[in-house]
């Protein structure tokens, strides 16, 4: 997830910055440094420190600091520091998002100067402030209003921060704030997506193992029972239903292991789906026909994924359960909706599944993948004889709940 923000590089770009007397670093190789960087730099928190030194630089600064705001949006959490004396960078790891300059800077979300630094004296316990520091300037990152990390400049003179390069800083801070803001939102997407996966998982071994297992615990205590009673006949009987059910219950777990094994072709769905086809006669010996009424599918790759899986477990339980020698698959787009069909001619099984709440065959599966579309899947006799399902969902752009 992306979100654009205006870059205020046109002042900045050419101020040319004068960095203790010696040298010159012109704004615009900054600025573009830091942009070039976000796109490449995996570790953020690396990326910011890296910058730290070049923050110290164009202050003028003897040493310096940057932080992140924690999670709970209280405290300023140290990522790296330069110059600082090791008994008050013990103090400096955490402190609150409230404390003195950078509270300050936090509350108007600009760069602030302070020679004040009685709060930072006090927090530490160390003559270091007021003495071999007389100046903190706090640059803020920030996004849309919000801070999420700061810079602290600590300088020995307490001249303050030219007014040019106070320019420059807060273009590096929007900078830099859209990168902390961005990395914030990827993490908590991620966390939706690990959570949708197991939920799905856990779905998938509900609708397959679980129900083999509860099977088998119901029999054992039938085969205790006739075994107890010298029952021959009905201990074999129950001892062929454990086995049969042993049988079928392996068989399921070698099925959801290749199905979270194989994952979809990376060309995209359809690609994928004529993989699926290809494959599907060969593998079950039922003849299928798909016909694609829609070439240009745009979906998201999220998306993707779950008509995948869908179209992959309708034609699974048309293999196992509909006695089917011929199945067709098609794909197209009506007033503005995706309708994706498996049509069997098969035994007709539609009315068992919705009879059992979609407890057989994965339709509950399907239905909660559907429920991420927007649509839904619905079940229902075929033309002539067998099921057909199919998957009914929107072609906007529309957010699904998995987005």
């Amino acid at each position: 997830m992306t979100q654009d923000v205006g870059l205020q590089t046109a002042s900045a770009s050419t101020i040319r910055i004068p960095v203790h007397g010696t040298y010159k670093i012109p704004a615009l190789r900054v600025l573009s440094e830091i942009t070039s960087s976000l796109s490449t730099e995996d570790n953020l928190e690396s990326l910011l420190e890296r910058f730290l030194g070049t923050m110290i630089k164009l202050a003028g600064a003897d040493a310096g600091a940057v932080r992140v705001l924690t999670a709970d949006g209280l405290h300023l959490r140290l990522v790296g520091s330069l110059g600082l004396p090791p008994d008050v960078l013990e103090q400096e790891r955490y402190i609150p998002v409230e404390c003195g300059v950078c509270g300050e800077a936090a509350r108007e979300h600009t760069v602030h100067n302070s020679t004040d630094l009685k709060a930072c004296e006090e927090r530490t316990a160390h003559s270091y402030f007021g003495k071999q520091c007389q100046r903190v300037v706090a640059v803020p990152l920030r996004y849309q209003g919000k801070m999420l990390g700061v810079y602290n400049l600590f300088m020995a003179t307490d001249s303050p921060v030219p007014e040019d390069v106070s320019l420059l800083f807060h273009s590096i801070s929007e900078h830099l704030g859209m990168a902390l803001e961005n990395s914030r939102l990827t993490r908590e997407n991620l966390r939706i997506t690990l959570t949708n996966e197991r939920q799905m998982l856990a779905n998938e071994l509900h609708d397959s193992l679980a129900q083999t297992m509860a099977y088998m615990k119901m029999r054992l205590p039938l085969l205790r029972d006739a075994m107890e009673n010298r029952d021959e006949s009905r201990s074999n009987k129950y001892l062929n239903d454990l086995s049969q059910a042993l049988e079928s219950a392996y068989a399921e777990l070698r099925e959801l292991l290749s199905q979270f094994r194989n994952k979809m072709d990376p060309r995209g769905l359809l690609p994928a789906i004529y993989d699926i086809v290809g494959d599907f006669y060969d593998k079950t010996g039922i003849t299928i026909d798909f016909a694609n009424q829609a070439p240009d599918i745009n979906l998201t790759p999220d998306k993707e994924v779950q008509v995948y899986h869908i179209v992959r477990e309708a034609l699974a339980n048309v293999s196992k359960h509909s006695r089917a020698n011929h199945v067709a698959l098609a794909i197209e787009i009506k007033q503005g909706r995706y309708l994706i069909s498996i049509e069997d001619n098969g035994i007709g099984i539609a009315g068992k599944i919705n009879a059992d709440n979609g407890m057989h065959l994965g339709l509950n599966i399907m239905r909660e993948r559907a429920r991420h579309l927007n649509g839904e899947v619905t079940v229902s006799p075929g033309d002539k004889c067998g099921t057909r399902v199919v998957l009914d969902f929107p072609a906007s752009a529309q957010r699904g709940d998995d987005e």
